[in-house]
């Protein structure tokens, strides 16, 4: 009851003029960045987070909640208009969704891609509400061997599941922890990679990091393979569904939310798996077997949902342990550092009304989400036809702003331009992003966690083994590490039968 109490104050925050506006804007801000073409989710929130500098901490989350909805719905816009996936989550709604708009049934895909995200997101929102207090009991009674191990586990899930090899994963990871090390030594009080400037002794601000891996990074790649042909976009009128479309779109918006939640909820879970599960589910379940490859509703209506899901599933890990779990909820997690804010088991404690607040206006930005978005498809589509030049050089100007506006230091401006040329080289080298912000975000805190468990067993390694959860997690490592191996001798072909 006590959950509903404080969820039913958030409401009246959030319903507040001032900041039902701010959602509001929040919601349409996000949208229209997120539906330019190649721009995801962790981009969009990276790219606007600076502008909920100077807000109260309240009214910042009640923005960036809408901004977090926002930018999951646009990517599915380029996805089904252009086939332009903005992340990987959004591949799969690309491969029925564009195959719909070129049979011109883009009103179809578009508007069971908006239902079923609204669907999932309140669904998936209303599990966060559930679980993430039950998840809050289980961390309090974690110690530090437990904490290490779990972002242990982070990091080797986001460097064997992404990307084309686990070297590439790995390379970008201790890529992030490189930065991460950047500043003062918490302990010896030594200053670390600092070059000895003194702008660099507090470290680099990971909203400077971000914004530079995503925005410049993408930016600049790009522009090195930018095409003077105008972008060809899928003309569509307003989005609606018919009786069949319905009765083909509600299972599957229910089976896409089942599979995305979990996963996201995941401390090493992710959009990409629960996405390709619920399309080859709908694949196997449909009535229209023959549809599938050429256009099938349920190829747009269950991926979609997954992926929603999936979203309000990587809060409750973010919130509940501080670890995150996709690159949308990294950024997440800098935009709460940025006001001083340690997402964790305390979080509740200490920033309770900010935290109901936050789950609050998630219900209310996918509300709005829904209502604004129908009617306003057709508009979100003339974006589409920005020139690539002139949509990348404002996306250069709003990022230098927005680095420069974190600590008023034109050393942030040089540091976006080299990290964003380190974004450019790992997009042109195949290295996933996500390890990196990982690494700079829970470098330092795994480290404080790692030198506590040590300090408490006099320097003896077994002191990082600190009972049943950290065994778990361990054996859990081992196991991801050794699959490959496992699978090779395990899951091998049957041999032929020599003569």
């Amino acid at each position: 009851m006590d959950d509903l109490n404080n969820l039913m104050q958030g409401f009246e925050d959030v319903i507040a003029p001032m900041n039902l506006l701010l959602a509001l804007i929040g919601v349409l801000v996000g949208t229209a960045v997120g539906v330019l073409p190649g721009i995801g989710p962790a981009m969009t929130v990276a790219l606007l987070l600076p502008i909920t500098y100077g807000m109260e901490p309240v009214q910042a989350f009640i923005m960036f909640a809408g901004i977090f909805y926002g930018g999951m719905y646009g990517g599915s816009t380029t996805s089904i208009l252009l086939n332009t996936p903005g992340e990987s989550s959004s591949v799969v709604t690309a491969i029925e969704g564009n195959k719909m708009a070129k049979a011109g049934r883009a009103a179809q895909a578009l508007a069971t891609a908006a239902i079923g995200s609204f669907v999932a997101g309140t669904i998936g929102t209303l599990l966060l509400v559930l679980v993430t207090p039950t998840v809050v009991d289980f961390a309090i009674s974690l110690g530090a061997p437990d904490y290490f191990a779990l972002m242990l586990l982070s990091f080797i899930a986001v460097t064997s599941v992404l990307g084309a090899s686990r070297i590439r994963g790995l390379i970008s990871l201790l890529l992030g922890l490189t930065i991460g090390l950047v500043g003062i030594d918490t302990v010896s009080g030594q200053q670390r990679l600092t070059l000895g400037v003194p702008q660099l002794a507090d470290g680099i601000d990971v909203v400077v990091v971000a914004v530079a891996i995503f925005a410049v990074g993408e930016a600049l790649w790009v522009a090195a393979h930018l095409r003077r042909k105008p972008v060809e976009v899928i003309p569509v009128g307003r989005p609606w569904m018919g009786k069949k479309d319905w009765r083909r779109s509600w299972k599957p918006w229910l089976r896409g939310t089942a599979f995305g939640f979990p996963f996201g909820a995941l401390p090493a879970g992710g959009a990409e798996i629960p996405t390709f599960l619920s399309y080859a589910t709908e694949k196997r379940l449909t009535k229209h077997p023959e549809e599938f490859g050429k256009g099938a509703i349920e190829g747009v209506a269950g991926p979609e949902a997954a992926n929603n899901a999936s979203a309000a599933g990587t809060l409750v890990p973010m919130l509940a342990l501080g670890l995150p779990t996709n690159a949308t909820a990294a950024v997440m997690l800098a935009a709460f550092q940025s006001y001083g804010i340690q997402p964790g088991p305390l979080l509740f404690e200490r920033e309770a009304s900010l935290v109901w607040v936050l789950i609050a206006s998630l219900f209310v930005g996918n509300l709005l989400l829904l209502l604004l978005n129908l009617p306003l498809a057709p508009t979100w589509a003339k974006l589409l036809r920005i020139p690539r030049p002139y949509l990348y050089a404002g996306i250069l100007f709003f990022a230098s702003m927005g680095a420069y506006a974190v600590n008023a230091q034109p050393l942030d401006l040089f540091l976006l331009l080299m990290l964003g040329l380190l974004g450019f080289a790992m997009r042109r080298f195949g290295l996933p992003v996500l390890p990196l912000i990982l690494g700079v975000i829970l470098g330092p805190r795994a480290e404080l966690q790692g030198r506590r468990s040590l300090q408490l067993s006099g320097g003896e390694l077994s002191g990082l083994v600190g009972g049943p959860v950290s065994y778990a997690v361990y054996t859990v490592i081992v196991l991801v590490l050794a699959w490959p191996l496992l699978r090779r001798f395990v899951v091998r072909p049957p041999r032929e039968r020599s003569a």
